[in-house]
């Protein structure tokens, strides 16, 4: 098995654990990006970091998403005394809609499968331009432009 490839099925078995966790039935691409935040020592992770996104930043983004998706529809979370979210009663083995289109986008930006590097994958879960990863990232101030630049730049000067 090629290292990108172990790479690519621990992030997916990772957010599986974060899907699981969070009580969602599918693997989404803001679970891939928490597994990205959590796989220290990588220039991904790095990458994250220098942009101020550790795993607590984006599991705080994510919340302060889920709050502002609340409000849109007219309901106040501090209005309601809402328990954790549960386990899913089993660890999610599919991949949703944004974390399939995520991976595609990743593969999409290389020519050949040899090329392709971690930082890929974490470009093609930042490119999307609508859903959870965006509007999470947009609340939190991150500047989506230039965090797409510094893993960008990883790729250019470490050969990532």
């Amino acid at each position: 098995m090629a290292a990108i490839d172990h790479y690519i099925n621990t992030i997916i078995d990772q957010g599986a654990h974060e899907a699981h966790t969070n009580g969602s039935a599918t693997i989404e691409a803001h679970h891939l990006l928490l597994a990205i935040a959590a796989e220290r020592g990588t220039t991904t992770h790095q990458a994250l970091t220098s942009a101020g996104l550790d795993h607590r930043a984006i599991r705080d983004a994510l919340d302060r998403e889920f709050e502002h998706s609340l409000s849109a529809a007219g309901v106040s979370r501090a209005a309601f005394d809402l328990p954790q979210p549960s386990s899913a009663p089993q660890r999610p083995s599919q991949l949703g809609a944004s974390a399939k289109l995520a991976l595609e986008r990743g593969f999409a930006s290389v020519a050949r499968k040899k090329d392709l590097r971690p930082a890929h994958l974490l470009l093609g879960i930042l490119q999307a331009e609508v859903g959870t990863v965006p509007r999470a990232l947009a609340l939190a101030g991150i500047d989506q432009a230039d965090l797409k630049a510094r893993v960008q730049r990883t790729l250019t000067n470490a050969g990532e």
